[in-house]
Formats: structure tokens, C-alpha cells, sequence
């Protein structure tokens, strides 16, 4: 058996999340799919984590073995000419026996992207979310600078999450602030919790309305509790933009 890993990019507005469901079409068997069409046999791809429905990638780092004798440049190729337009295979590289693109992930960057403007945008509005008042940017910097750090992120991930640890490193919590009105939140860490980002940058818009102060982050960090934190950012505007080994 052969080894290999892939980087992906997808637009994810027209899936289900990248695991494979009953209930919707998935980036997982659309890529799986393909592959078994130039491979010609059927293969399990192995993504360094979940995007859910309507996320997007940058670069997916996924893996898969198989006993086809085709160069790793053939099935790239190959692979890419099958896609449909809003997935791409970005590279394709034959990988050590032993990689394995979930379990030797050592962390990700995230990319949320706010469109902050009152009048609604026509254009791009599966890559943005449209935040019609104006957001305090200060308040919603020093409260992303209070998140940074070890600390249990369970105010921050989905209600009925099964995980039991929930202790995260979170390396980079930053807001970049472009002329269009475009707001860049970027975080970093060594792993994310189930709709830990989303939940996270819709925290911050909520800091950013006045809703929530910031100085309220560590105790809102302290109690654990979902209801404290803000409400859930839509999936529209977030992308997976590296996933570091």
C-alpha cells in the first residue's frame, strides 16, 4: 500500500460539511468519488479535521492509501479533471507510511472574514458575514487578547459536544481591519473545539455591538457555559487556512 497526502481548496456553500452523511452530499465522497475514478478503486480520504456545512479551505490537508502503480503527478492531474469547479486539489504528494493527515496534525489557522457596512452587500455574500452596525474594533481587540492562552474553551463549543477534555491552546487571536470594511479575525491553536472559531468571533461581534464587555472574557472563559458567551457567527464567512505538522 502507497501513501499519500493532498491539499485542498473548496467552496463549501454547496455541502454538507466535508464527513460524509445520509442526509446531504459531502466534500468528503465528492473527493473519494473522483479518486476512485482515476485510481480505480475505492479509497478512504482522511482530512486533518471536520469542516462543517458551508465552511470553506484554503488548505485542507487530507490522506489516503491505495495500490495504484500511477505517479502521484498522474493522479493529481487525474483527480483535478473529474472535480467539480468549487473543489480543487491544490498538490498531491506521495506521503511516509505512516502519515496520517488527522493524527499528525500539530495545529490550524482559521480565517473568519466580516463584511462591517450598513448597506447589504449583492456580491460575495457566501465568503462574508454582513454586519450592518458599526463594531467597536478596540473592545473587540482586547477582549480577543484575553482569549489567548491555555484555558478551557467549553463556553466556546457546541452544546453536546461529547469531548471531555476541552482545554486548548489558542496562539493567535488577532482582527485586521481592511479599508472595504472587510474585518480578518485570524486564531491559531493546537486544536479546535466543535464551532469553537464561530462561536468564538461571534463572541466578539457581540463585544464589538456592546452587548458583551470585554473585561468579561475571563469570566465568561470560568464558567464553562455556553449560555455566557455570545451568539454562534454563520459558517459563511469562515475558512480553514493551513493546518500545521
Amino acid at each position: 500500500m502507497r501513501n499519500f497526502k493532498m491539499i485542498l481548496e473548496y467552496d463549501g456553500a454547496a455541502y454538507c460539511g466535508w464527513q460524509r452523511q445520509q442526509n446531504g452530499l459531502s466534500i468528503q465522497q465528492v473527493v473519494e468519488e473522483a479518486l476512485a475514478r482515476i485510481i480505480g478503486e475505492n479509497a478512504t480520504v482522511i482530512a486533518s479535521g471536520r469542516t462543517d456545512a458551508g465552511v470553506h479551505a484554503m488548505n485542507q490537508a487530507a490522506s489516503f492509501r491505495s495500490r495504484t502503480v500511477l505517479p502521484a503527478n498522474k493522479i493529481f492531474l487525474g483527480v483535478n479533471s473529474v472535480l467539480p469547479d468549487n473543489i480543487v486539489v491544490k498538490d498531491l504528494q506521495e506521503a511516509p507510511p505512516d502519515f496520517n493527515a488527522l493524527k499528525d496534525a500539530r495545529g490550524k489557522v482559521y480565517v473568519y472574514r466580516i463584511q462591517n457596512q450598513r448597506l447589504r452587500p449583492a456580491l460575495g455574500r457566501q465568503y462574508f458575514w454582513h454586519v450592518r452596525c458599526p463594531l467597536n474594533l478596540e473592545s473587540m481587540r482586547l477582549a480577543a487578547m484575553k482569549l489567548i492562552g491555555e484555558h478551557d474553551f467549553s463556553c466556546f463549543c457546541a452544546t453536546g459536544c461529547d469531548i471531555k477534555n476541552r482545554v486548548r491552546l489558542l496562539t493567535v487571536c488577532s482582527i485586521v481591519h481592511q479599508e472595504s470594511g472587510r474585518l480578518e479575525i485570524t486564531l491559531e491553536s493546537s486544536g479546535f473545539l466543535r464551532h469553537m472559531v464561530r462561536n468564538i468571533v461571534g463572541t466578539l461581534v457581540d463585544v464589538g455591538r456592546g452587548k458583551i464587555a470585554p473585561e468579561s472574557m475571563p469570566q465568561i472563559l470560568a464558567s464553562r457555559d455556553r449560555k455566557q458567551a455570545g451568539t454562534a457567527a454563520p459558517a459563511c464567512g469562515l475558512f480553514l487556512k493551513e493546518v500545521k505538522y
